[in-house]
């Protein structure tokens, strides 16, 4: 499945780094950086939380609120969030139901191999629960300033 830029953002409710849980009704009323990324504690995934951590003063005086998701369960994502003093959410997808409902769970290939995988993607969801910027095929250098940027722009 994959959404558009514009369409209803897709539901969801999941565990996150910190003991709480996170959902998309919980967060309507206010913006939202949801971002999905591949494996806890990996040198892409590990530049890209701590891009966005370094983000948040800026993403945080707009009254935006990032989401990292990944199909790692709790206990990996947890060491990850303190091994990076990561003070936002890390949800934890094991189900792959965002994923899927996000169209981020995809077939990847890698030395000729085929195989199931969570795409690097980042969506911008409005105060009214829209998406209103989708990034995909997302290349870490750049990306949180890009989104921080688009977060501005939407006024």
């Amino acid at each position: 499945m994959s959404i558009a830029e514009g369409a209803e953002a897709p539901d969801f409710d999941l565990p996150t780094s910190g003991g709480g849980r996170v959902s998309l009704a919980a967060l309507k009323g206010a913006p939202f950086v949801l971002y999905f990324y591949p494996k806890a504690d990996t040198p892409g995934c590990t530049t890209e939380a701590c891009d966005f951590q370094e983000a948040l003063p800026a993403l945080g005086a707009t009254g935006v609120t990032v989401i990292g998701v990944s199909p790692d369960p709790m206990g990996p994502i947890e060491k990850f969030a303190r091994k990076h003093k990561l003070t936002f959410p890390l949800a934890s997808d094991a189900e792959k139901q965002a994923a899927e409902a996000y169209g981020t769970w995809v077939e990847k290939s890698m030395y000729g191999k085929t195989y199931m995988g969570m795409e690097r993607a980042t969506f911008l969801i409005d105060a009214q629960g829209k998406v209103a910027r989708i990034w995909r095929k997302v290349k870490v250098p750049g990306h949180a300033r890009a989104v921080t940027e688009a977060v501005a722009a939407l006024g």
